[in-house]
């Protein structure tokens, strides 16, 4: 039995994480920790917890984390994040970081786009958390650093086009994306206030937004070359999923069966990657860890339209997920 420590527990992922493991054979959660103004009953916290959850959500000590746990998953914003991982792997903990702290390699990118690093001495140490990509690297790791929702649906929709060189790379690539709500995370803001997102559509982060550089980096490590992005991420009024749709530019005149073909190829050992043959709906991947490709050719350019739940596949989903590879369990457990 894998004894697991949320710390972030009183956020959107930290229930969300709380939610699947309930429900884990193979895994018992054994302690929660958040700030000390959101601390308290677990299901006095989140109501859906009643009945199901008896823990206290309390302020962090590693060293009784330590003793109780033997992984831990990080719910933790940016910059929070690694204050506090050095000393839980130094304390003989797994870590699956659901921050951006450790995945962007170069220090000055993701200083560019967040705050000055002050652990960069783990970040050689930290697999990006990909499993479809990097599943044998997150296996011998003890760091893992937990992709992020858009990457997420932007780089499996990707993959197969870049690993076999079908997408002209002297150009951007188009990442057009919408989420809901619930990715703006827990703190009330007032564009996200119901009466201004009810019936409305407004794009954010225009031409700034930070997970931009996450998607490059990892783009250009499957390509073998740079890669461009262009990324504009949109909210809607909805509360849970990402769907996004990614435009390249082909190499060669490739057709819509070709691409169905590679696809199919591609992800067919791949359980929570299936391959449509119309475009996805977020209503079917909701509160699933699935996410759902569709690619096409559309005038002269390759379209691929992917859906997933931002807070499972896009966080606390594959965050247990990578826990499961951490541990030689069925990566399955718990989520399916």
């Amino acid at each position: 039995m894998v004894k697991v420590a949320i710390i972030g527990a009183s956020g959107y992922t930290g229930a969300e994480s709380i939610d699947i493991l309930l429900r884990h054979p193979n895994a018992r959660i054994t302690y929660l920790s958040a700030l000390p103004q959101e601390c308290g009953r677990v299901q006095e916290v989140f109501g859906q917890f009643k009945g199901r959850c008896d823990l206290e959500i309390e302020p962090l000590d590693i060293k009784k984390m330590a003793r109780l746990a033997d992984v831990v998953l990080c719910c933790l914003p940016h910059k929070v994040s690694m204050s506090y991982v050095p000393a839980i792997l130094k304390a003989g903990l797994k870590v699956v970081d659901l921050s951006a702290d450790y995945r962007i390699k170069d220090v000055a990118v993701y200083e560019r786009f967040y705050q000055p690093h002050t652990d960069p001495e783990n970040l050689n140490r930290a697999v990006y958390g990909l499993p479809e990509l990097f599943r044998d690297q997150i296996r011998s790791t003890d760091l893992v650093a937990n992709p992020g929702c858009f990457p997420t649906a932007a780089l499996l929709a990707l993959a197969p086009l870049l690993k076999e060189g079908l997408v002209r790379l002297d150009v951007s690539i188009i990442v057009n994306s919408v989420t809901g709500v619930s990715g703006g995370g827990k703190t009330p803001t007032v564009r996200f206030h119901f009466p201004n997102m009810n019936e409305n559509l407004f794009a954010y982060g225009i031409g700034a937004h930070r997970h931009r550089p996450e998607m490059e980096q990892i783009a250009s490590q499957i390509a073998g070359s740079p890669v461009q992005i262009l990324f504009q991420p949109h909210v809607g009024p909805f509360d849970r999923g990402i769907f996004s749709t990614v435009y390249c530019q082909p190499v060669r005149d490739i057709g819509p069966q070709e691409l169905m073909d590679l696809y199919h190829r591609f992800y067919r050992a791949e359980r929570f990657v299936q391959v449509c043959s119309s475009s996805p709906n977020l209503k079917d991947v909701a509160k699933t860890n699935y996410c759902h490709l569709f690619p096409t050719r559309v005038a002269d350019r390759i379209v691929v339209f992917s859906a997933i739940d931002n807070l499972v596949k896009g966080a606390a989903g594959q965050a247990v997920q990578n826990m499961n590879i951490l541990f030689g369990l069925d990566e399955a457990t718990g989520l399916s």
